[in-house]
């Protein structure tokens, strides 16, 4: 099954001076594996901040090389059914987070974050958070 990574993870994993070695061991076999996908908003959230223009394309060109998923009306539609549901139980989320949601549940990926807002999401959404 193919995995979603979450900009988190990325994040942890390509600026933070002390990452923890089971995340990165995780992110490295998915990556081997050809299991890691993302979308669009994710590179997005991953590129932006970025003031020098070599570490800008140095960047883009590595996330070139990851399946990136085409975003659809379905998916955005059921992020906003989800953002709905989880917010009758009284969970507050991103638009973003509820998109990563919903691609990964319409398209059968599952969910590699950090954040941990998604455990109470997978309470009431159908999705399913690698461990």
């Amino acid at each position: 099954m193919k995995v979603l990574v979450d900009t988190c993870v990325w994040s942890h994993a390509l600026r933070h001076k002390n990452p923890d070695k089971e995340q990165i061991k995780k992110l490295s076999d998915l990556i081997h594996d050809g299991r890691a996908v993302l979308i669009g908003p994710v590179k997005q959230e991953l590129l932006s901040g970025i003031s020098r223009s070599n570490q800008f394309e140095k960047l883009k060109d590595i996330l070139s090389a990851f399946e990136e998923i085409q975003l659809k009306s379905i998916h955005f539609e059921k992020a906003a059914e989800f953002c709905n549901v989880c917010r009758s139980k009284g969970i507050q989320g991103s638009t973003i987070d509820f998109l990563i949601c919903a691609v990964a549940h319409t398209e059968h990926l599952s969910i590699f974050t950090l954040d941990k807002d998604f455990q109470h999401y997978a309470k009431h959404l159908p999705i399913h958070l690698l461990k």
